[in-house]
């Protein structure tokens, strides 16, 4: 590990100000919060910071609180801060009232051990876990003008956004289910605050040095808005792992449904871990509306949401967990079904 600078700002401008500037040996600055994936990226080599910037003095941007409600709103949103622990989140009355599908996700995240420390802007922005990325060759891997990943061990690779370079998978499987209530973020930069859908957060590298986020340099993520559950909503995500804990997702599917009686008046549905970056399917989306949701509407919008996927080598099997994946959250938003 190579020498870096220690900082810890007390308030968020501090912050922004810290990473704007070269730290040790005119290395980047990172800002830290947990630390789970960041720190391990650091020890590997990986990553190679001349500063970290530590957020955990920033007491206000931690924590759940309840908006104002905008004209034509029937409730106000909830902000959830950036640096509220996983652990938090899951514990949060407030949001297990409004948005119950949401608290279930974060309690479901990792480990407790990991939710005791992670934080929601970390979880959001947490790199791919891609072992070629892992092990020090690029976003993309590419070596001699050929990627690493279609002539070498792909299993863990995408099968959907997979048409450039870019076939690692976006890892958070929290942002699917932000996403799909549409969420916005709020980030602060040098060039002042902004609010973005949390969607536009991501995106598909095409050339090696292009981030899979879209923060401009120093910016943090300050915190997530989620708007008022329309009423009748049905909300569910559902993670496909080799192992029910202690293990990252191989596939996930977030559905948020707007339902008039028993059918489906619109329907959001986002894919994790089968693209670089949170995977909306409109076509299963489009093949639900109007319909009620049963095994068999399940099962031809879990279709649809996999139809353009495209398997490189020994990744195939993932179209169908995320098949499955997606007819599961489907029938557990309805009926809260379990498999």
């Amino acid at each position: 590990m190579r020498a870096f600078e220690y900082a810890r700002p007390d308030t968020p401008e501090q912050a922004v100000a810290l990473l704007g500037g070269a730290g040790h040996e005119g290395r980047e600055a990172r800002p830290v919060a947990g630390g789970s994936d960041l720190l391990a990226l650091v020890k590997d080599g990986v990553v190679e910071p001349g500063r970290l910037v530590d957020l955990n003095g920033l007491g206000a941007l931690a924590g759940v609180a309840r908006l104002p409600a905008a004209e034509g709103e029937a409730a106000g949103r909830l902000s959830l801060g950036a640096l509220t622990t996983i652990e938090d989140l899951a514990a949060s009355e407030a949001l297990a009232a409004s948005h119950p599908a949401v608290a279930w996700s974060f309690g479901h995240v990792a480990s407790p051990q990991i939710r005791a420390v992670g934080t929601l802007g970390g979880n959001l922005c947490q790199r791919p876990r891609c072992w070629y990325f892992r092990l020090g060759y690029g976003l993309l891997a590419i070596d001699d003008g050929e990627s690493m990943v279609r002539r070498g061990e792909d299993r863990h690779h995408a099968i959907l956004g997979n048409d450039g370079p870019a076939l690692f998978v976006s890892p958070s499987t929290v942002a699917p289910l932000l996403i799909a209530h549409g969420a916005e973020v709020t980030a602060l930069g040098p060039a002042g605050e902004r609010t973005f859908p949390l969607a536009d957060l991501y995106r598909i590298p095409e050339a090696e040095g292009e981030s899979e986020l879209t923060l401009a340099p120093g910016e943090i993520l300050t915190r997530v808005d989620l708007p008022a559950a329309p009423g009748g909503a049905r909300a569910a995500s559902y993670e496909i792992r080799h192992r029910k804990s202690l293990d990252w997702s191989q596939a996930t599917a977030a559905v948020v449904l707007e339902m008039a009686g028993r059918r489906v008046r619109s329907a959001r549905i986002v894919l994790g871990q089968v693209a670089p970056k949170p995977w909306r399917a409109e076509a299963a989306e489009a093949a639900l509306v109007g319909q009620a949701v049963n095994a068999e509407t399940a099962a031809t919008a879990a279709a649809a949401a996999v139809a353009d996927a495209k398997p490189i080598r020994s990744n195939g099997y993932k179209i169908q967990l995320a098949r499955a994946a997606v007819r599961r959250a489907l029938m557990r938003a309805v009926e809260g079904e379990e498999s």
